[in-house]
């Protein structure tokens, strides 16, 4: 008798399913007769953006069309004008959540026409900010993006605090806006604890991938755009003992990898611990700047209160500004800064958002957390502030001087022990965006705030993001949630339209490492038992097995060869407890600890495999047989 098998699905890619979803729209627009008085309407069109649509009619001549969405006042209009064509398919961004919103279809030739959008509700995502200070002339047709740091996914927010743009897609950490308009953020695509996902997307704000880059090590926190369009990516070496601690450039059109630097060459990796160190997690490079004039790279290493400069040929060390207690005393000599001036002076300590300005300042967002390098010294979260800063340096007389900061005065009501960016606009002119704060019982948690009991009404979580210019806040907005960083944004890019055609797939996701010992298992000849709650998804490149284990069993997802019984194929899961001391981005965290995830890259592995799993000292079926060729 056939025996039934666990969960399972095979799963197409996104930029698969969302060709698929495309083609069919572009079929439709063509049988039908379509026009701008009776457009065919397609809501949150590329599956992950439920804010957005596109509109679809033909014109009988060539003919500009020009799109308002109408905001709930006359200020909070979104237009965009698309260029002449007959075939229109236009994409409708800055709708509002559960709500129905109307859009005027403008033609060239000046005839009007509305359509009626109806949105729906929106899971764990603030409709509206807190709070926001500003106007619409100042604003304009701006928003402030934020990306996730748990529940609450990416987002945008309008002069009025509405949310009108969302992705209910786990995109996560930096999103930056490439030369061609579009955003690259962090893929969707989990492949290991807490958050290292398969790369980086280059999407359209309708929510359309163009491009993933694949990263064997995974991507997080952060990637930059270079001059020639390749791609600069922190990752880390693939099932390496350490993590965060690898750069590398990407191809920008073949996702190969270019270049790599790793920072255990120039640096020692038990030195001036932070107090959230970690043998395995010991720099925690959570910022990336390149800059042009000195070729250079910027770092932010979190774990040791440090943001390094690096050569960009040789991977040279240039130099080091932190608090040099903890380090080597010749490292201190060659490599650090001697403070100077007469304004106050503070190190940073766990900052974020390295960059290097045009004038070779350099501006950060320094959490402050702990606030020394001597256990003695720690300071409590509820009695430490953060701050934006900005430091001038002098290379030459290795000196360093602060000449700007925001936050300090306002204390432990902008202080966030973890994530947080910075944005330069000009001199004077800065965004400052606080985004980890956590409130226990009305007191600052001296824990992370992803880690609070946020079923308990008095856990609170909030972001805070400041425009200041000048010495004046012309900009300020409070969310109930964290967020890892807030960008300033346009939701069209001038001329923008979306491409037509399959996104691509670039890069590779590498060989996963395997356990190398044989676990000494009985054959059960059964299935694996139901509280279980198993499933496997088959991708692409890679398959994924969820489960639910009591801690401290011993649990081995084997693949066994259907016709080499010699070729077993071993992965290890970890059920023990793990509490990270780092967790930039909590958005993958089971609601249950029980839970576990297990990623199998499918690089390296061919032919018929019988998937099984070993629990203790019994050897359970699966029902599931895999054709990897």
């Amino acid at each position: 008798m056939e025996m039934n098998r666990i969960d399972y699905e095979r799963v197409n890619h996104l930029v698969v399913r969302q060709y698929e979803r495309e083609q069919a729209m572009v079929q439709e627009l063509r049988n039908g007769n379509y026009t701008a008085e009776n457009p065919y309407v397609v809501l949150n069109p590329y599956f992950v953006n439920p804010l957005a649509a596109m509109i679809l009619f033909t014109t009988a001549e060539e003919q500009a069309v020009t799109l308002t969405v109408k905001g709930k006042e006359e200020a909070g209009d979104i237009t965009h004008t698309f260029p002449a064509a007959k075939e229109q398919i236009l994409p409708v961004l800055g709708l509002y959540p559960e709500y129905e919103n109307t859009v005027v279809i403008t033609l060239g030739n000046g005839k009007n026409s509305e359509v009626k959008i109806q949105t729906d509700k929106i899971k764990d995502m603030p409709y509206r900010a807190d709070y926001v200070k500003t106007t619409r002339e100042y604003m304009g047709d701006q928003l402030i993006f934020v990306t996730p740091s748990g529940d609450s996914l990416a987002g945008a927010y309008d002069y009025r605090g509405d949310c009108r743009w969302h992705l209910v897609e786990p995109f996560i950490f930096d999103m930056k806006q490439a030369k061609n308009g579009h955003i690259l953020i962090g893929s969707n695509r989990l492949l290991n604890m807490p958050y290292y996902t398969a790369g980086v997307c280059e999407m359209d704000l309708v929510g359309k991938i163009y491009t993933e880059y694949r990263i064997p090590g995974g991507y997080h926190h952060d990637q930059i755009e270079m001059e020639d369009g390749n791609l600069l990516i922190l990752t880390q070496e693939k099932n390496a003992a350490t993590t965060e601690d690898v750069c590398v450039l990407v191809d920008r059109n073949t996702g190969e990898i270019i270049k790599s630097w790793d920072y255990k060459k120039v640096l020692p990796q038990d030195a001036a611990k932070s107090g959230s160190w970690s043998e395995h997690d010991w720099f925690h490079n959570n910022a990336l700047w390149y800059d042009k004039k000195t070729n250079s790279l910027t770092l932010s290493g979190r774990h040791q209160d440090a943001v390094i400069n690096i050569d960009f040929e040789t991977g040279a060390l240039n130099w080091i500004i932190g608090d040099p207690e903890g380090w080597p005393d010749d490292m201190v000599k060659k490599y650090f800064f001697t403070p100077v001036g007469d304004g106050d002076f503070d190190w940073q300590y766990e900052q974020h958002a390295c960059m290097v300005l045009p004038d070779g300042d350099i501006m950060m967002f320094d959490n402050g957390h702990w606030r020394a390098k001597d256990k003695e010294n720690y300071r409590l979260n509820r009695e430490n502030f953060s701050r934006g800063v900005r430091y001038h340096i002098d290379t030459e007389h290795r000196t360093i001087e602060q000449v700007w900061q925001f936050g300090k005065e306002r204390k432990n009501d902008f202080f966030s022990s973890y994530i947080s960016n910075v944005e330069y606009y000009g001199d004077g002119h800065y965004l400052v965006h606080s985004g980890g704060m956590g409130c226990n019982h009305g007191v600052t948690c001296e824990e992370l705030p992803v880690y609070m009991n946020l079923e308990d009404p008095e856990c609170v979580l909030k972001s805070i993001t400041v425009e200041v210019k000048d010495g004046e806040v012309v900009y300020e907005m409070h969310l109930p949630s964290n967020y890892y960083r807030a960008e300033k944004m346009r939701l069209y890019h001038e001329g923008e339209n979306v491409t037509l055609g399959m996104g691509r797939v670039l890069g590779s996701l590498g060989v996963t490492g395997e356990f190398d010992t044989e676990v000494p298992a009985e054959a059960s000849g059964e299935l694996l038992p139901s509280s279980c709650k198993a499933k496997l998804t088959e991708e692409d490149d890679r398959m994924v097995f969820k489960a639910m284990f009591r801690r401290g069993q011993l649990v081995m997802f084997q693949l066994e060869k259907a016709d080499d019984p010699e070729e077993v194929h071993r992965y290890f899961i970890s059920t023990s407890a793990q509490k990270f001391l780092a967790m930039c981005s909590g958005t993958f965290l089971p609601k249950d600890d029980r839970e576990v995830t297990l990623n199998v890259d499918k690089e390296g592995l061919h032919g018929v495999f019988d998937v099984r799993v070993i629990v203790d000292d019994v050897k359970y079926e699966t029902g599931i047989r895999l054709n990897l060729d």
